[in-house]
């Protein structure tokens, strides 16, 4: 399997940040980590091993990156303004920086996101603020509401990267008619914390018309590391 590993420093971010990608052709999946997790997270927990026949066969190529969680939403030592103005950088670091890495090494039009935990957030955040980027978007055992990491502080930019929030309010059809077209996964367990989580925002994309897999598994299912490796067995096929 091809392996990779890039650093760079981060003009956006004002630090190096680091990166791996496995596979050499295929769909494009940009990998978030869980929280405060890091760039090698997902493959040091056996989710490239579970799917590395996809990776191998050419069907997908995955870029894991860092995150900055310890340094926005977790950061309990800073306003909460500041740890949004973080994530905001963050997101530019992806879109500047990231993705036009992802676009020079493959070719593909589309682009697939995927995380655990609050890897599915940071997914699904990317996904409803991006639509005409994104084309599949797989959160397992998601959580999406950020507001208690704001301490009671809100703004514009709180609402917009809450989508527990900016998706029941959404009525822009640009926006809509790109939610209809995207490939939406919420894969939780029966015993999953985040159930009710994924529950709500299914509820919430069907009033919106939009189709999506609430995939609730059974078994005892809950969350962790090798649930999930079953998971992407499922979806990344």
């Amino acid at each position: 399997m091809n392996r990779e590993y890039h650093r760079w420093y981060s003009p956006r971010l004002g630090k190096d940040l680091q990166l791996l990608v496995f596979g050499h052709a295929g769909t494009p999946l940009l990998v978030f980590p869980t929280s405060l997790g890091r760039f090698f997270e997902y493959e040091d927990r056996g989710m490239i091993a579970a799917t590395s026949w996809w990776y191998d066969s050419g069907g997908m190529q995955a870029y894991c990156v860092d995150s900055v969680d310890a340094e926005s939403w977790y950061n309990r030592h800073v306003h909460p303004r500041h740890r949004v103005e973080r994530q905001i950088a963050y997101e530019s670091y992806l879109l500047d920086e990231v993705l036009p890495l992802m676009r020079v090494k493959n070719p593909s039009r589309d682009l697939a996101v995927t995380g655990c935990s609050f890897g599915g957030y940071h997914a699904m955040n990317f996904a409803l603020r991006h639509p005409d980027i994104v084309s599949h978007v797989v959160s397992m055992g998601g959580a999406f509401d950020i507001q208690h990491f704001l301490d009671g502080y809100y703004d514009n930019d709180c609402y917009f990267n809450c989508p527990m929030h900016f998706l029941p309010q959404m009525s822009d059809p640009w926006y809509l008619d790109r939610y209809r077209n995207m490939r939406i996964v919420l894969g939780t367990g029966e015993h999953d914390m985040c159930l009710g989580e994924n529950r709500r925002l299914s509820w919430m994309l069907h009033e919106k018309n939009v189709p999506h897999w609430l995939d609730v598994w059974g078994d005892g299912t809950g969350h962790d590391w090798p649930w999930w490796q079953r998971m992407a067995q499922k979806y990344f096929t």
